[in-house]
């Protein structure tokens, strides 16, 4: 008989840390039983594409590509994750040195470095930026 007593109460009890496990943030347990919320990291400031641009145009075109009337648009977040994008605009020549026209690229800029570039899809809405020149 008192085994069965036992049984039960350790039962019970392994009910209750596992009830505990589980409660959210708004469940009515005490506090150190609660799911903690997390915060999220701070925001970087917004980089300053227009420097970024003058330093380190070569991220963004290779040379021989001439480069002139290079403009920027203004850094928006990465909906996911850190880092920011910006819309670079810039006529180039091709390898021939024939002009090909105006070009949309989109670079990615984390902790002040341009880590990637690629010619901007219609999806990355590049056309209705307001530009202003390096």
């Amino acid at each position: 008989m008192g085994r069965i007593r036992v049984v039960a109460l350790l039962l019970a009890g392994v009910g209750l840390l596992q009830a505990g496990c589980a409660a959210d943030s708004h469940a009515p347990v005490p506090a150190f039983m609660r799911v903690k919320t997390v915060e999220p990291p701070p925001l970087e400031t917004p980089p300053d594409v227009g420097q970024l641009l003058r330093d380190h145009l070569d991220a963004v075109f290779v040379a021989s590509s001439n480069p002139h009337q290079v403009r920027y648009a203004a850094p928006h977040h990465v909906p996911i994750g850190p880092g920011w994008f910006a819309c670079v605009r810039a006529e180039l020549t091709s390898a021939t040195g024939r002009p090909i026209g105006e070009q949309n690229y989109l670079i990615t800029i984390h902790d002040g470095v341009i880590d990637d570039r690629r010619h901007a899809e219609s999806t990355d809405n590049c056309g209705s930026e307001s530009y202003q020149p390096i």
